[in-house]
């Protein structure tokens, strides 16, 4: 089983500290909700961020939203073989079952993780999403991986085929990929620092790679 975690993630509801703002403020009613029911995104907050502390990324949902596509749409999930988990900058972790359907219209998504932030599980019965509190050190001690690798760009350089033999040859692997635009991880980590590319890649571009190159040793 790997475990794929996408830590440090820029996905939160709107701060208190710019509830009030104009821009979360018409955002909010456009959306019928309150200030503090939406989600944070830069798209649209992007002046409200100026006046919160690491502004220049926060607000990156879409971020999240092209991971968990490119994962649970992977064939490593669909055999069940993935197991997928995104921590938040303030210490949320929600549990993705496999058999999630994220949708792939970025409004829906929206509408889905403000409802999730709200119920706190969903749909209450299945509880296909479940958000915990729970730091990325606390979930990587659940997980019980075996050995935990973290993609960065100083990490020790493999291409991403040789990656995925490396990562084959772990019966329970966990993964790390940061949600964020730039810079690096606010929680403290520990495990080999990996990069699989001589220049920086997104988020989404480097989940599909590993699962990708993981599946070509894992499965086939």
């Amino acid at each position: 089983m790997l475990h794929l975690i996408i830590a440090d993630s820029e996905l939160e509801l709107v701060p208190k500290e710019i509830t009030n703002h104009p821009d979360v403020v018409g955002y909010a009613k456009r959306r019928k909700k309150r200030p503090e029911q939406v989600i944070l995104d830069a798209t649209y907050h992007y002046r409200a961020l100026r006046r919160i502390e690491d502004g220049e990324r926060r607000g990156r949902p879409d971020i999240v939203h092209f991971c968990l596509i490119n994962a649970l749409e992977s064939i490593l999930n669909k055999e069940g073989k993935l197991r997928v988990y995104v921590h938040t900058r303030n210490n949320k972790v929600i549990y993705i079952k496999p058999e999630t359907r994220i949708p792939k219209n970025y409004n829906r998504f929206i509408g889905l993780i403000e409802d999730l932030f709200e119920k706190k599980a969903i749909p209450k019965g299945l509880k296909l999403l479940q958000l915990k509190e729970k730091p990325l050190s606390v979930l990587l001690e659940e997980v019980g991986a075996d050995k935990t690798f973290i993609m960065h760009e100083d990490g020790m350089q493999l291409t991403p085929p040789k990656f995925g033999e490396v990562l084959a040859q772990y019966e329970n692997p966990a993964v790390i990929v940061g949600g964020f635009p730039h810079g690096d991880f606010k929680s403290s980590l520990k495990g080999e620092k990996i990069s699989i590319y001589r220049a920086s890649l997104t988020a989404w571009a480097v989940v599909s790679e590993v699962l990708v190159n993981y599946e070509r040793f894992a499965l086939f």
